[in-house]
């Protein structure tokens, strides 16, 4: 009966990583479990398709919630101190934990808007503890057509909506984000929204974090962003919100959840070492 109860044991703690791990099968049911309010931001905790059970964990929002001052363009911020408090909600947007981030493991405004913290404790330890699962970023580019949801842990709220396109540069003020995901308008996002995942509704996947939207009908200024073409022409849409991609992520992050910008293939700016 001993050596049955080892090997159930081993069997069942081999089970849990698998399911802690596995993405979703078939499609998915989103709601706010795994998102994170991030003091005034969304955010959401999140594993890279390589991580373990025992890895130290990521929350993931953007750059522009970073606690410090905001990155100037072209700025580059890596394994800073952190002693934020990132607060870790269930299905319902009910708080289950306050999560301590040990370090902000990488920040930027520059080509993307992107804040990722390292926690102290691992997914594992979060799920015996809380039983809420991260979310897994995908390592596909996305697809124009895609049905999305952003998940707000600070609104409390998740917005459908479809992938419209993927547009060339979006610009404001200063900042130039790349490759950006473009919502239809049913996803009305706004203040609060800040840094919430966007998720491929058949994967269960995150595909990008919610970054900006233009309200008044501006023209390339704070709130109120414009895209650009690969000519040079400026276009203004009132009304349509923005994300930014997170695939990026998967390819400069390598075992244990180590930022690696070095890694051949990573695509997330890097910092001017001049």
């Amino acid at each position: 009966m001993r050596a049955f109860r080892r090997i159930g044991a081993a069997l069942g703690a081999a089970l849990l990583g698998l399911t802690l791990l596995a993405p979703p099968a078939g499609a998915a049911t989103v709601d706010l479990a795994g998102t994170v309010d991030v003091d005034g931001c969304s955010g959401s905790l999140v594993r890279m398709p390589a991580t373990a059970p025992d890895d130290p964990a990521l929350v993931l929002t953007n750059g522009h919630c970073y606690e410090g001052a905001w990155t100037v363009p072209d700025e580059v911020l890596v394994d800073q101190p952190s002693h934020r408090v990132l607060n870790l909600l269930d299905g319902a947007g009910k708080p289950v934990a306050a999560l301590h981030a040990a370090r902000a493991v990488y920040v930027t405004m520059t080509g993307t808007d992107i804040a990722l913290y390292r926690l102290g404790v691992t997914y594992r330890q979060l799920e015996r503890n809380h039983r809420v699962r991260p979310l897994t970023v995908s390592a596909a580019r996305p697809t124009p057509g895609t049905d999305i949801r952003v998940a707000s842990g600070s609104m409390k709220k998740v917005f459908s909506c479809e992938l419209d396109a993927l547009v060339y540069r979006v610009l404001e003020t200063g900042y130039v984000t790349r490759d950006v995901l473009r919502y239809t308008k049913r996803c009305d996002t706004g203040p609060g929204t800040s840094g919430s995942p966007v998720i491929d509704a058949t994967t269960g996947q995150v595909i990008g974090v919610n970054n900006t939207s233009n309200r008044t009908g501006g023209r390339c200024t704070m709130d109120d962003p414009c895209e650009m073409n690969r000519d040079g022409a400026i276009a203004v849409r009132k009304g349509t919100a923005y994300g930014t991609q997170t695939y990026w992520l998967t390819t400069c992050l390598g075992a244990g959840n180590r930022l690696d910008l070095n890694r051949p293939g990573c695509l997330l700016p890097r910092p001017d070492t001049r």
